[in-house]
This record gives structure tokens, sequence and C-alpha cells, in this order.
């Protein structure tokens, strides 16, 4: 098969010079030239800030806002703590720091407290909002509850929900106290749901009583009280009646706590915010457990809060009063990206259900009401919306809309060419890249550079990320394995309940001293970085390298082609590529549609 991810040489978006000018990034580097560099491109800027990593984080701190006690960061060991065995693996940032992620996404309600913090709908129509008083009120009501059933720091709260301002408003409860969340989205199983909070013990459930999606309504009261029987850890559950008079049966919630009755029980005072180590646990997030139970990844709050400032500042230019949308679920960890915008000052606009029902218009609709500055969504989507011949443009008056975020898989150079042929000629499209493993990015946009069709724009500053052969040995044009050569904030703490042995070997065994983050990609002349899709599902038939993704560019654009997945069978000492293929309505795989797959693939 022929290399089918050649990028232009030419830019399809080159930021005008009010753009550059009013961005973020660009009075970042304003205000780093005034102390004596010499900065004029992001390229120079990366640089800067992996060579001067000590000055680069502090100055990332100030610029950022962030809230909290820094440590003595100019005598003796206040930034980090290196490693003796593996410095990059074994760093310890900010160890003097002491700060809340609640309170630093809480920040902005005493500037504009009746703002709108959260701008929430769903499929069923119903929308809602909260002002940045409202939701701190709130806060503080489920904070007092908390406490009241002895949450504290270090203990683990569980949410079990839809994303909602009421799973932001339990997670920043939690948060503020020094506790632990994590989530899963209620799609899971009760196995699955079982088998992840299950390793981390929660002390308080947070679930809801049905949810819609795509029509269709999910009563969850049963798996609730399977999943709270079946954790012995659980002293009490909080069951939130999402859905009003949409269920029935007698299922009966005598065990559990309700929503409304607590909100009910207190009265609202300033929220407390019990400062924590730089250091200590924040979130839970889980691997995919596609080989054994999911890992449980924990996450620091300091590396959590200052990795997040940076990206959505710096890299997404979200400023106070931004409307920032993602399509994300709580399983996700674009879910925990996404709340943490409310420490740049910005919205959150929710939408809860199918993407694409009843229309592909609904997220657009959005869009157009709450004035979006940022629309987050997943490649998938996107090429779904192209395949429906569906152009946002011709519809919604976008004129507030500036970037355009996608993430989830690999986005397609033809994807490029619909966003900006269908959705808005003169934006920011960011393919961001990172994953669950840092709750961030390890290549992502800039307000300031072109965008060129295929690729991912840069390197998130910080990050020495770069591309390793087989031997370990740097290369450009040439496809390999992304890797980063130095410690960054946002690196996990390592894994619930392991000694290290199982992070190490996750991440840093297969290159010395160096992050292994297991995508197959290739870095550009530009600086760019173009995916093909994971290394652990390269093909190699005959010693021809072949990314899975590369497959599904071709067949997942054909008629009828709802979606593919290859897999490899070793075949007399070879690999043999084996396509399965879900068709797009429920009818047999003809010879027609086989011989035009395999055309199609022989071609491109």
């Amino acid at each position: 098969m022929a290399d089918c991810r050649i990028t232009s040489a030419e830019p399809m978006w080159v930021p005008s010079k009010k753009r550059v000018e009013s961005s973020n990034l660009q009075q970042f580097i304003q205000h780093i030239n005034i102390q004596g560099n010499q900065i004029d491109n992001y390229a120079e800027l990366h640089k800067w800030s992996v060579e001067c990593k000590k000055d680069f984080w502090l100055e990332v701190w100030q610029f950022c806002d962030v809230i909290g006690y820094r440590g003595d960061c100019i005598h003796g060991e206040g930034l980090a703590k290196w490693g003796e065995f593996n410095a990059s693996r074994d760093t310890i940032w900010f160890p003097q720091a002491q700060l809340n992620y609640a309170e630093n996404l809480l920040a902005y309600a005493f500037q504009a407290p009746e703002d709108i913090a959260i701008w929430f709908t769903n499929e069923s129509g119903e929308t809602s909002t909260l002002t940045w008083q409202e939701l701190c009120d709130k806060v503080s009501i489920v904070q007092q509850w908390l406490k009241h059933n002895d949450v504290g720091q270090g203990d683990v709260v569980a949410g079990y929900l839809p994303h909602m301002p009421e799973t932001v408003i339990a997670m920043l409860a939690t948060t503020s106290l020094g506790a632990i969340w994590t989530s899963t989205s209620p799609d899971f199983g009760v196995e699955s749901v079982i088998e992840r909070f299950g390793q981390v013990q929660p002390k308080v459930l947070f679930c809801c009583n049905g949810y819609q999606f795509n029509g269709k309504t999910f009563d969850m009261r049963r798996k609730n009280h399977e999943i709270a029987q079946s954790l012995p850890s659980i002293e009490n559950t909080c069951q939130i009646e999402y859905l009003k008079n949409q269920v029935s049966g007698d299922l009966s919630n005598e065990t559990f706590s309700d929503w409304e009755a607590i909100l009910a029980s207190f009265l609202p005072r300033g929220v407390e915010y019990n400062r924590v180590g730089f250091n200590d646990p924040l979130f839970v997030l889980y691997s995919s457990g596609t080989t054994g139970k999911p890992k449980c990844i924990v996450h620091s709050v300091g590396g959590t809060i200052i990795n997040h400032l940076k990206e959505h500042q710096l890299h997404c230019d979200i400023q106070p009063k931004d409307n920032v949308f993602y399509y994300t679920t709580c399983g996700w960890m674009m879910w925990n990206w996404h709340v943490s915008a409310l420490a740049s000052g910005a919205t959150l606009v929710i939408f809860d259900g199918s993407p694409m029902y009843p229309s592909p218009d609904v997220l657009w609709q959005l869009a157009q009401e709450a004035n979006v500055t940022l629309f987050g969504t997943s490649a998938k989507y996107l090429e779904a919306l192209q395949k429906s011949d569906f152009s946002p443009k011709e519809r919604y008056q976008l004129n507030h809309l500036k970037t355009l975020c996608s993430t989830g898989s690999v986005l397609y150079p033809q994807q490029f060419d619909y966003v900006y042929a269908h959705i808005k000629q003169d934006m920011h499209l960011a393919s961001i890249s990172g994953g669950t493993d840092i709750c961030g990015c390890f290549v992502i946009g800039n307000p300031i550079s072109p965008v060129y069709r295929g690729e991912c724009q840069a390197a998130a500053l910080g990050l020495d990320v770069a591309v390793f052969n087989e031997r370990g040995e740097e290369v450009t044009g040439e496809r390999g394995e992304l890797v980063c050569r130095n410690s960054f904030p946002n690196q996990p703490l390592g894994f619930w309940h392991d000694n290290g042995e199982k992070y190490h070997e996750a991440y840093w065994a297969k290159f010395p001293n160096t992050w292994h983050h297991g995508d197959d990609v290739e870095k550009t002349a530009s600086g760019g970085m173009v995916f093909y899709g994971r290394s652990d599902t390269t093909l190699n038939p005959g010693g021809v390298r072949i990314g899975t993704a590369e497959i599904y560019q071709q067949v997942n654009q054909l008629a009828g082609v709802k979606d593919s997945i290859a897999v490899s069978r070793h075949v007399s000492g070879d690999e043999k590529i084996v396509l399965f293929v879900q068709l797009e309505r429920p009818e047999c795989l003809n010879e027609e549609l086989k011989s035009l797959i395999r055309s199609t693939l022989k071609v491109k």
C-alpha cells in the first residue's frame, strides 16, 4: 500500500496579524522577551521552553495566575527534585507547593459572579444555566454534605454519571476537600464499573436514575443498586433524578440519598478550600483494559492545573468569557480537560446525548445559540459529518467560533478539507493528541502558526517530544515512535496500588530515560506531526509497515461502509491482514463492495 498521508506544502490556514497579536501565546512571548530573550515564533519558544524548563514552568505559573503557594523556587529544589535513578521518570515537581484544584476553577466567581459559568442542554431539549455564584453555592452545599459523610483529603469519590452540571458540582465539591475524584459514564456496564471503582474503593458514589441517548431512555436504577451493593467501601450513594417522570416500576430508593434533598438540607456559604501538595492525587483515570484489568492512572493536583492552564490559554487561546464546548463523556479524559476551562474564566458549554440525534445539526445549533468560541470533538464525528454531506456553515452563523479541536483518533487530510470547506474557513483547526496517560497533550495546536493539511501543528510547550526509530535514534521525515525525552509536571504519579514496576514497564522501559507513548508518527519539515495510529496496531505484512489508520482512512469513506477494523494473522511465518467491515445497512457484504474495497486499498 502506498503512503496516503502526504501533507500539503501550502498552509490551509494562516492566522491574521490581529489574531496573533491578540492571542495569549503572543502576549506570553512578549512577557518572556521583556526579560531579555529574543523569541520570534513558536519554534523558538518551544526550544526555549525545553532548554530552560525551570524558567518556563515558573512563567506559566505566573502568567496563567495559578492560585496557591508556589514555594521557594529561587534557592534549593523549589521547582523540582530530580530522581537519581531515572531523572525524567522520578522527577518531583514543585515539591513545596500547596494549592487546590477547585479553588483555581472557581476563582473567576469573585470577578463576575453573575456571569454564566455553565450552559447545559441535552437531546431532550432541556436547557439550563448556572451563574458563577450559583455554581459556588451548589458546590458549597455538596461540600457540606460530603463533610457530613466524613469525606476528607485522600478519600475517593466516584461519579457514574453523564456530563451534566451536577457532575461538575460533585467533582468540585470533592476536590475542594482535597479528596480524589474518579468517574465513568453510564453507558459502561455494571461489571466494567465494578472492575474500575472496585480497585480505588470510593467512599461515596454519585449516580443518576437514567439518561437518554439517540432517542432511547435508559433506566439506571437497577445498575446503581448492583454497583453500590458490590462495593463495600461505599458508605453513601447520592442518586440524581435526571429523568423526571420518565422511568417507571417499583425500584425503592430508600437506601440512597437524593440530590434535591441534599440541596435543601444545607445553606450555601463560602466554599472552603483545603490546599494540598502539588503532587497529591486529584483524579484517577482508567486505561481501556484491553489486556487484563483497567489500569488506574493517578494524576496530581498541581500537574493537572498547570498543564491544563498551559494548554487552554497558550495553545487553545481560551480567554475569560469565552464559551468552550467539548463533546465528551465522563469516561474520557477530555471531560477532565473540558471542566478545567473554568480556571481560565471560560463558560462550560455542555451537551448530553447523541451528537447525531435527531439530526447531524444538533451540536451546531448549540454552537450558534451559545456563541461557542472553541468547539471540541472527535475525528470520528467529523468523519461522520462528512459522510452525511452536512455543511454547518450553510445553516448556522458561527461568527464567534475561533478554534476547533479534534482528538480521539487520526484526523485524516480529507477531514481538514471538510472542516475548512464546510464549517469555517477562517478558523484555527487544532488536531491534538495525548491521552489518558498524561491527561493532556504531547502534540497540540498553537494560534500563531499556520495549519498544514493532515498535520498536528507542533509539540506542546515544555515537552521534548521527538520521533525515534527502533534503535532509539531521532528521525525526521521518517515514521517511528512518539517519545518525550524530559520530565513534565503532568506525568502521572503512577498506577493505583503499584510499586512502580507496572508504571515503568508501561512508559519508560522501551527507551532509556524516555517516555514511550506508543503512537506511530512522522515529524515533518515544518515541525508538525503526522499520525498513522497506535504503534501497537501497526501491521507488517511482507516487511511493509502499515498503520491501521491508513486502512480505515480509505475504507471508511466508501459508500455503504460505516466502520472497519483490521487485524493481523500469522500465516506461514508472515502477517496476513484480515479486514472486518460494519455496513451502514444490515445487509450482506456483496462481491461488488468486496472488490471495491480491495481495489481502493491496492491503489491508495
